[in-house]
C-alpha cells in the first residue's frame, strides 16, 4: 500500500497504524509530532489511526523550544503547555510582563460588563494581550447558573468576532469554588451543540471527567485543590486515573501554589496546567511566572523521560563485584 511521508512515496502493509510507521522509521519513543492529511495527530491517538492507501503523512522534530512535543487543543498546536490567567495582578503592566515571562501562549480572560463611565482612553487587556499574539481563552469565572455561563460565552464569540474556544466553569458555591458539576454537565452539552469548543473545569472526579469527554469538550480540566487556594494536588490518584482515561487532553486547573506544585501536575502525564494566583499573588509575580515555565518543561521532560521505579530498599548505584576488599 502506497502512502506519502515527508512529501516521499513510502510501501506500508495494509493495516499499518501511525505507531507502526514510526516504529520502522526507528522513531519510536522519540519526540516527534505527526499529521495525517493536514490533521496533527495527538500522541497516544498514534496506535488507534490505520493508514489509507495515499494518505500524506508529516513527521517533525524539535528544533529548539520544544515544538516537536506540542500541547494540541481543538486541532491548533501550542508550544507552551503553560496557560495562565491575568486577574488579581496590580496593574496592566504586571500583567503583561508575566504572561511574556511565563511564556505562555493560551490566556484566560473574563468577560464582564463595561463600566459605562470608564474614560473611553484607559487602556484594555486587550491592548497588552493582543489576540494576533495569544490565543484568548474567555472563561465563565463567576457564573454559578448554566443560562450565565452559556450567555457569556456567546457574548464572548460575539467580543472576539466568532471566537470558538472557551473555558466553562459553573460554580458550585462562593466558599469552595468547586464545580457544580451537574450544571457543567448541562452546560456543556448545549455549548458543544452551539459550535464551541469547550475546556471544562471540574472536579477530579475520573467519571465525570469521562463523561465531558463524551459529551465532546475539547479538553477536561480537573481541579488540584480549591482555585486559589495553592494546596497543590490533593488527589494525585484520581488525577492520573483521569490521565489515563482521557482521549484529550488533561489540564490541571486550580489549587497550584508553587513551581513543585506545577513540576508533579506533568509528571503524572498531564498535558498542561492552568494557573493564575499562584503567579499573580506571588511577592514577585515575574519572577515565578519564569519558576512556573521552567516547573512546566522540567515535569514533562521527567513524564517522557520515564521515572525509576520506587524501591522499599536501597539499590547500590556502583557494581558491588570486584571490590578490593572481597
Amino acid at each position: 500500500m502506497r502512502v506519502f511521508v515527508n512529501g516521499e512515496e513510502r510501501t506500508v502493509p495494509p493495516g499499518t497504524t501511525l505507531e507502526d510507521l514510526i516504529a520502522a522509521m526507528d522513531l519510536a519513543g522519540k519526540r516527534v509530532a505527526v499529521e495525517l492529511n493536514l490533521e496533527i495527530v495527538p500522541h497516544g491517538d498514534y496506535g488507534s489511526r490505520v493508514l489509507e492507501p495515499d494518505d500524506r503523512v508529516e513527521i517533525v522534530h524539535a528544533i529548539g523550544g520544544g515544538q516537536g512535543d506540542p500541547l494540541v487543543i481543538a486541532g491548533k498546536a501550542y508550544t507552551s503547555r503553560l496557560l495562565v490567567g491575568t486577574g488579581k495582578y496590580k496593574d496592566l503592566a504586571e500583567t503583561r510582563a508575566a504572561v511574556e515571562m511565563s511564556g505562555a501562549e493560551i490566556v484566560t480572560v473574563a468577560i464582564r460588563r463595561t463600566n459605562i463611565g470608564q474614560d473611553p482612553g484607559q487602556p484594555s487587556l486587550l491592548d497588552v494581550i493582543p489576540p494576533d499574539r495569544y490565543t484568548i481563552l474567555p472563561n465563565t469565572a463567576g457564573c454559578y447558573t448554566v443560562e450565565d455561563a452559556v450567555r457569556t460565552c456567546r457574548l464572548a464569540r460575539e467580543l472576539l468576532g466568532g471566537h470558538r474556544l472557551v473555558k466553562l466553569e459553573v460554580l458550585g458555591d462562593p466558599t469552595t469554588l468547586f464545580p457544580d458539576v451537574t450544571a457543567t454537565l448541562e452546560a456543556a452539552e448545549i455549548l458543544v451543540r452551539d459550535g464551541f469548543d469547550v475546556m471544562v473545569y471540574t472536579n477530579d472526579d475520573p467519571i465525570i471527567a469521562k463523561r465531558l469527554e463524551e459529551i465532546g469538550c475539547v479538553a477536561v480540566m480537573p481541579l488540584a485543590a480549591p482555585i486559589g487556594s495553592g494546596l497543590g494536588i490533593r488527589n494525585p490518584y484520581n488525577i492520573l486515573t483521569i490521565v489515563e482515561n482521557a482521549k484529550v487532553p488533561v489540564l490541571v486547573d486550580a489549587g497550584v501554589g508553587t513551581a513543585s506544585d506545577a513540576a508533579v501536575a506533568m509528571e503524572l502525564g498531564c498535558d498542561g496546567v492552568l494557573m493564575n494566583t499562584a503567579i499573580a499573588e506571588a511577592k514577585n509575580p515575574v519572577l515565578m511566572a519564569s519558576a512556573m515555565k521552567k516547573a512546566i518543561e522540567a515535569g514533562r521532560e521527567a513524564f517522557l523521560a520515564g521515572r525509576m521505579p520506587r524501591r522499599r530498599f536501597a539499590s547500590a548505584s556502583s557494581p558491588l563485584a570486584g571490590l578490593f576488599f572481597d
